[in-house]
């Protein structure tokens, strides 16, 4: 088993770690762009390359410690997978660590985000991605990745940033003043400030790196144009962060691409910002 970003053992030991990693490897129902099932190790290489001192937020968050966990490995259909993701989220709720995950594709953030729900009734979920996922069931599957925050919509207070595409068979399930559309963020200053004041309770996140538009982030299953760029994503997630109650976040749909190593190391330097964010914020353990 590898340490993130190449730490010392003493920062990786379960007991001793403040964050637990899960790997979820799943993609078995990519529909186009395929390799998010071989996400984690390029992530876990470009961790390995990474300053780990954070200017921004002046800390060396790996000293809190980043336990990284056996994979959830079960890959038999989407049906089974959603079922093996949820109930090892629920032991990581046990736990007084911060539980994060890593993809795979989106449709494993359905048995995450139910995990969550059982312990939060009052749970906010942040999805931060291109496409709406409202699909109630797409190749004969309502969990397919294109399904993934359809749960959720009906479950949870769901707010939808960076949303740029989408089918008509979602527009019932869409809360329209809780989400907001890209080319609306575009125009509009305040989206932020709005964004952030429909949030209550703790919040989960889940982000699909198509947030990003391609130009810094080409390896995701479904690019999309008119994405976010890298000080927007982070600004506003710095503002989430350090405003409402964290209580865990996932990255998915990375799709590394031969020779091609800046959208892996914008990933693992996502998901490292998220942890700096997280534990420069004096409010995380109000959950």
């Amino acid at each position: 088993m590898r340490n993130f970003a190449g730490s010392e053992d003493k920062y990786c030991a379960f007991a001793s770690s403040s964050v637990v990693l899960q790997s979820i490897p799943y993609a078995g129902t990519s529909t186009w762009g395929k390799g998010a099932d071989q996400a984690f190790p390029a992530f876990l290489d470009a961790a390995e390359n990474m300053e780990l001192y954070d200017i921004e937020t002046d800390s060396e968050v790996y000293r809190k410690g980043i336990h990284i966990l056996p994979e959830v490995s079960e890959k038999s259909s989407p049906a089974a997978m959603v079922t093996a993701v949820q109930h090892a989220t629920r032991k990581l709720l046990k736990t007084d660590k911060l539980p994060t995950f890593f993809g795979g594709e989106h449709s494993i953030s359905i048995g995450i985000i139910r995990a969550f729900r059982e312990k939060y009734p009052n749970l906010t979920v942040l999805q931060l991605d291109a496409h709406a996922d409202l699909r109630p069931e797409y190749n004969g599957t309502p969990y397919n990745h294109a399904c993934a925050l359809h749960e959720a919509s009906q479950t949870t207070n769901l707010i939808q940033v960076g949303i740029r595409s989408m089918d008509t068979v979602e527009l019932p399930y869409l809360s329209r003043e809780k989400c907001f559309f890209a080319e609306q963020m575009y125009h509009q200053t305040d989206w932020m400030a709005q964004s952030i004041a429909l949030m209550h309770g703790p919040v989960y996140v889940t982000i699909d790196l198509d947030v990003f538009d391609p130009s810094i982030m080409p390896s995701t299953g479904t690019p999309e144009p008119g994405g976010l760029d890298w000080y927007t994503v982070i600004h506003y997630l710095r503002q989430v962060f350090t405003s409402q109650t964290i209580v865990g976040f996932d990255i998915t749909e990375l799709a590394p691409q031969p020779g091609h190593k800046a959208p892996d190391f914008l990933t693992a330097k996502l998901y490292y910002k998220l942890l700096s964010y997280y534990f420069s914020n004096m409010n995380h353990n109000a959950a």
